[in-house]
């Protein structure tokens, strides 16, 4: 697959767990679904990494860290948003809810945060060793 390629299959599973990040609570197949859905989430970027490390291409290396950095910063900021916000309006909490399913998609869809956030620290890690 092309760098291109891998990025519109990002993209499009991106879209497809910012959507289904939506379902309330799922239990049963449906949650294994989102949590498998979830963790292919990663791969391309993945693919992108490991295929930046062994052509020595930095700007794709920055690239991935520095999504990766934006998702790991906004979730941290829309969560502390979210617990300050918990004795205001409603309103306030759904469009705060809302942005963090946008901001943290694997995360919300697949109900098993940590997972995701391992997962982008992961991608953060890798290339931030793979700066120099």
């Amino acid at each position: 697959m092309t760098k291109k390629q891998l990025y519109l299959l990002w993209g499009v599973l991106f879209i497809i767990c910012a959507g289904l990040g939506f379902i309330p609570e799922p239990e049963g197949a449906v949650r294994i679904f989102l949590t498998v859905l979830s963790v292919a989430f990663f791969l391309p970027p993945a693919v992108l990494v490991y295929r930046a490390m062994k052509e020595h291409d930095r700007a794709e290396l920055m690239l991935v860290r520095n999504l990766s950095a934006a998702s790991l910063g906004l979730t941290l900021v829309t969560l502390v948003l979210n617990v300050a916000a918990a004795m205001s309006s409603e309103t306030l909490g759904n469009i705060l809810h809302t942005v963090l399913v946008v901001v943290s998609t694997p995360m919300i869809c697949s109900n098993f945060w940590f997972l995701s956030l391992f997962l982008w620290a992961c991608l953060l890690m890798v290339t931030l060793q793979q700066r120099k």
